[in-house]
């Protein structure tokens, strides 16, 4: 299918089998989103401060008046959360992607140093965290390479992946392939599996994330209450999945924020779904670049 395109029929009722290493009959990918610091803030030059995934309803504060407990609350994020997740993650020696918003690395030069020093991979989260439907053509294609650039000089790593705040620009697809750094983005939730795109003469590659096995659902009105249904709904996915495998191996995202899932009231969810995978034996724990890698391999025409 062409950049802009809907695609209803997908794969269909066919879908390949992506043979998995080992014959695993599902792909888990972790995601650590990497934010905190480049949120809306008027210490940024900003009009507004920001007001999304936060404890509390944001949006209560005036024209460039700084919101000084959603601050705290992001703070926290960076501060203890990521901490948190990643000392669990590698406790379990279980690999994992950072989403990473370019910016964050200059607020905390500890977390840099970790995900330099980390074997774990790298999907360029943007340059601030900010929505890239809201800027020009122009703009957009600035802050794409300024978020690539700024991330390679300080952490020495290539950012092989992109992913926007919530939604691309109709632009994005098309400015990350001129950019030529990117084996894919992860700006669609279509599917259950990789997928290519037309790009000229060449294919682009999708690999798709997913927010309902995420914990962005702690903060939404329909949400999770707790770290219990936050973890039924992760583990009854994974069941669902591992069976489907059977025959139709699939990829399954864990989307976590520090901020949010890092509370000590939450984050045993994470544990709770780690002892589950572990008790599968046929389960690919893997970066995105692996998949990305995978896929490039074995599907590219």
């Amino acid at each position: 299918m062409k950049f802009l395109e809907r695609d209803f029929t997908g794969y269909g009722k066919n879908p390949p089998n992506p043979n998995w290493p080992k014959k695993s009959r599902l792909a888990v990918n972790f995601v650590i989103n990497v934010e905190e610091g480049s949120e809306y803030s008027p210490l940024l030059g900003d009009l507004k401060s920001e007001s999304g995934l936060s404890e509390v309803p944001g949006g209560r504060h005036k024209q460039n008046q700084r919101d000084l407990a959603i601050e705290s609350i992001y703070e926290y994020g960076s501060r203890v959360g990521f901490w948190r997740i990643t000392k669990l993650l590698d406790y379990y020696k279980l690999p994992n992607t950072f989403f990473v918003c370019a910016l964050t690395l200059l607020q905390n030069k500890e977390i840099c140093e970790h995900i330099k020093n980390s074997s774990n991979d790298i999907c360029c989260h943007g340059y601030r965290w900010e929505e890239h439907y809201r800027l020009n053509k122009n703009t957009e294609k600035k802050q794409i390479k300024k978020a690539y650039d700024l991330i390679l000089k300080l952490t020495n790593k290539k950012a092989k992946g992109w992913y926007c705040r919530y939604a691309p620009s109709e632009n994005t697809r098309k400015l990350l392939i001129q950019n030529g750094n990117f084996l894919y983005d992860s700006d669609s939730y279509n599917d259950d599996l990789p997928h290519w795109v037309e790009a000229g003469e060449k294919k682009h590659l999708v690999i798709p994330y997913s927010l309902d096995t995420n914990d962005v659902h702690f903060k939404l009105p329909s949400g999770f209450s707790g770290a219990t249904q936050f973890y039924e709904y992760v583990c009854d996915s994974i069941n669902y999945l591992y069976k489907e495998g059977l025959h139709q191996p699939k990829m399954l995202n864990i989307g976590l924020h520090p901020r949010l899932i890092g509370r000590p009231g939450r984050v045993v969810a994470i544990e709770k779904i780690i002892k589950h995978i572990r008790s599968l034996k046929k389960i690919w724990v893997c970066k995105r670049e692996d998949i990305a890698n995978h896929w490039y391999t074995n599907f590219y025409e």
